[in-house]
């Protein structure tokens, strides 16, 4: 993109450019400008309800506050990891992938990364849609299909135009939102700390080393790695010297301040009182509405749904790139635009036409999690093995130095996939028979039983199942994978410096 090309984009506000390499003249970015997008995207009230997931494992306040500050920070650390890949080649995350799994290889885990993404923006869609009707019952007013017909509609015209919009206009409007949901969450929690019960949150039990580390597992997917697929995206605009230390830094404090802070708080009120804690586990906005006086209910929603489509536009920027990476070829704005478009139609299906889909396409998309987990340790490994800038031109070509299909990595990830598979348990079994083939190794292992209907099931007895100790695992295998498998890969691959472009190793 020429310089010209550059600022008339800018001025329109429409980012243009799709996958391919950022001019040097709009790499402008600085470290401290990753704050914006992370800390927006994750200071929401709903992070509150997290607590009370954390503490349905059965521990104590003390293990949840390990849980959520060791749980949020690392897994935003490793997203920065991930991030200092887009400093370094100037390309959305799965352009950068194509070096550790090949050009063409990249679409095993851009197919994964895709549906992953679509489908968690959808699920924060529905839940925006869901909570407006949940408030508008609690005010008396109408929330029959009218009301949800208008939220679905202004919840889908927020997300796809800002995601259509793209990278400026979202850098925009995520410092304003900061703003906005972070002023209702102080307020949300100056109105109802009196509800909170020191006495009850410390007579909690503590629970076994398998539901502390089932909490982790949970806190971790939930917040960091949910968004490791696209963190890069949001880094392929920083200055060429950018430190790769700021770049984790700053993903980091961005992604987990807000969310540390949120769930230390959620574990003080649902630790407080068991009915609420039942009740934020099976209706999150709705359950945390009633603490608040009628007065604040209208403003309450408006954060509520604001921060919900903050993390939507993220992920649905995130997924056009992943779509175009896979050989779609159409305009970015377009791409952004057809993925809206799914993300609309999945919620109004949702929402309007099904009564028993949640459940079941959560179970999905947390099946997707355990590769997902398996590409992430590969490519940490990957980024960690680079000691120099990616080569532009041979992340385009499958006759480059990348290669077509790195088979490696391709075996690495199906084996961590079909290992983690086996340790992971279907946490909608009822609603959800069809994926109950996880857990194979469980029993071998002698962790658990799985109970099956006939005698009163489906669930998994014992606590180490619910550890989903397979995401944990697929994480660890693909990085080690990585790091003793093809450290002579990425040694070759960087025979041949690229000109100009030597990069710091990451500490």
């Amino acid at each position: 993109m020429s310089t010209s090309t550059a600022a008339e984009t800018r001025r329109l506000g429409v980012e243009t450019t799709g996958i391919e390499i950022i001019d040097e003249a709009e790499r402008t970015a600085s470290p401290r400008d990753l704050f914006w997008p992370w800390f927006a995207a994750n200071v929401s009230v709903f992070g509150i309800s997290y607590a009370a997931f954390v503490l349905q494992f059965g521990v104590s306040f003390w293990q949840g506050v390990l849980v959520a500050v060791v749980g949020i920070t690392v897994s935003f650390a490793l997203c920065g990891v991930i991030a200092i890949a887009g400093k370094r080649g100037s390309a959305p995350t799965m352009i950068l992938s194509r070096a550790a799994f090949g050009v063409t290889g990249q679409k095993v885990p851009g197919v994964i990364s895709w549906l992953t993404s679509i489908g968690w923006e959808t699920f924060l869609a529905i839940l925006a849609v869901l909570a407006t009707s949940t408030i508008f019952t609690r005010l008396g007013w109408s929330s029959g299909k009218g009301t949800q017909v208008v939220a679905a509609a202004v919840v889908a015209a927020l997300i796809v135009s800002a995601s259509v919009a793209g990278y400026h206009v979202i850098m925009r409007l995520q410092s304003v939102l900061t703003w906005v949901t972070g002023v209702v969450t102080i307020g949300y929690i100056v109105l109802t700390v009196d509800h909170v019960d020191w006495s009850a949150v410390t007579s909690l039990k503590g629970g076994s080393p398998g539901a502390v580390v089932g909490a982790l597992v949970m806190v971790m997917t939930g917040f960091g790695l949910g968004w490791i697929n696209i963190a890069a995206d949001w880094s392929r605009y920083q200055r060429r010297d950018a430190s790769g230390g700021a770049i984790v830094a700053w993903n980091t404090i961005g992604g987990a301040v807000a969310p540390v802070v949120l769930v230390l708080y959620g574990l003080l009120l649902a630790g407080s009182d068991e009915k609420l804690r039942n009740g934020i586990a099976a209706d999150p906005i709705g359950t945390l509405a009633t603490l608040l006086p009628t007065w604040l209910l209208v403003l309450f929603l408006v954060a509520v749904i604001l921060s919900l489509v903050s993390g939507a536009v993220l992920g649905i920027y995130s997924s056009g790139l992943t779509l175009l990476s896979l050989g779609v070829r159409i305009p970015r704005p377009a791409a952004a635009f057809v993925d809206g478009v799914i993300l609309t139609l999945g919620t109004v299906w949702v929402v309007f036409f099904t009564k028993n889909f949640l459940g079941p396409f959560q179970s999905f998309l947390i099946t997707l999690g355990v590769p997902l987990a398996a590409w992430a340790g590969l490519m940490i490994g990957d980024i960690w093995l680079r000691r120099r800038d990616y080569a532009d031109d041979d992340l385009f070509t499958p006759r480059g130095r990348y290669g077509s299909w790195d088979l490696v990595s391709i075996g690495t990830m199906v084996l961590a996939s079909v290992l983690g598979w086996g340790l992971v348990v279907n946490g909608f079994a009822a609603d959800a028979a069809w994926n109950n083939w996880q857990g194979y190794l469980i029993e071998p292992l002698g962790l658990g039983t799985f109970v099956p209907a006939s005698q009163g099931g489906p669930y998994w007895d014992g606590t180490w199942p619910y550890a989903n100790l397979g995401v944990l695992l697929a994480l660890v295998l693909g990085l080690l994978g990585s790091l003793v498998l093809r450290r002579g890969t990425v040694r070759r691959q960087e025979e041949t410096p690229v000109p100009e472009r030597a990069a710091e190793p990451v500490a």
